[in-house]
């Protein structure tokens, strides 16, 4: 897999604002936010995107789904937020990393665009 922003945001080649960070993931507010929350939460291992998992990838997303779910408790996004994963270029990916996008803090629209 090519290199991505991602990785060299895990290796911290390049700055982030770190929500949270473990062995298996890390979190950072996105920098090009879309709501007031806009967090997104990436695997440390390199996969390109949600097709390209693995039956041996279900515990690390497993694991990430409950980073996700204490981070919207910790950024107090009790009234409500979304989670989105965008999958290949029509489906609006724009790094070829798997990423959860975790949003909130404001009324969120349906559909989404």
């Amino acid at each position: 897999m090519a290199e991505t922003i991602f990785s060299k945001i895990i290796a911290k080649e390049i700055p982030a604002s770190i929500v949270y960070e473990d062995d298996q993931c890390l979190a950072f507010h996105d920098v090009a936010p879309q709501a007031p929350t806009h967090v997104l939460v990436i695997p440390k291992k390199e996969i390109a995107s949600l097709d390209d998992l693995s039956d041996n990838d279900e515990p690390l997303v497993g694991h990430m789904w409950m980073v996700i779910c204490n981070l919207a408790r910790e950024l107090q996004l009790g009234d409500g937020y979304r989670v989105v994963v965008n999958c290949g270029r029509d489906g609006g990916q724009s790094v070829d990393h798997l990423h959860f996008h975790l949003l909130g803090g404001r009324s969120l629209t349906w559909p989404p665009g």
